[in-house]
């Protein structure tokens, strides 16, 4: 397989609301990352979100295995601590391996629900 990517990628904006049309899971505001590491080995991930106001915090770490993909909500993630809600962050994701990082998010806040999507930067 070919190993593609890069190790260290960002997104310069985050935010998840606080409000949703709905408590199904399907419907919840939430932001995504979906990682693809395409090499023969695992990635581990170590995630560091940026304030406007406070210090970073970080890292969040995972591991997605060789050849595998993983889609990953930034609302659970909870160690070393929850991401705020109703809060402007950025995040900077950065890896053992090439790995390609694409962003989502889906805002229900109103009945007219906006998803968006976007490949993160990667470095170099």
């Amino acid at each position: 397989m070919p190993n593609i990517g890069s190790a260290c990628w960002a997104i310069a904006e985050g935010y998840i609301p606080s409000g949703s049309v709905s408590q199904d899971p399907a419907l919840v505001s939430h932001e995504t990352i979906c990682i693809l590491n395409a090499g023969e080995r695992a990635a581990e991930i170590a995630i560091t979100l940026y304030f406007e106001d406070r210090e970073p915090v970080g890292p969040y770490r995972l591991s997605v295995g060789a050849r595998r993909t993983r889609h990953l909500q930034f609302n659970h993630l909870d160690d070393p601590e929850p991401v705020p809600r109703d809060t402007a962050y950025a995040s900077l994701i950065q890896s053992t391996e090439p790995i390609v990082v694409q962003h989502t998010r889906l805002d229900s806040r109103h009945p007219n629900i906006a998803l968006l999507s976007t490949i993160a930067f990667p470095q170099g």
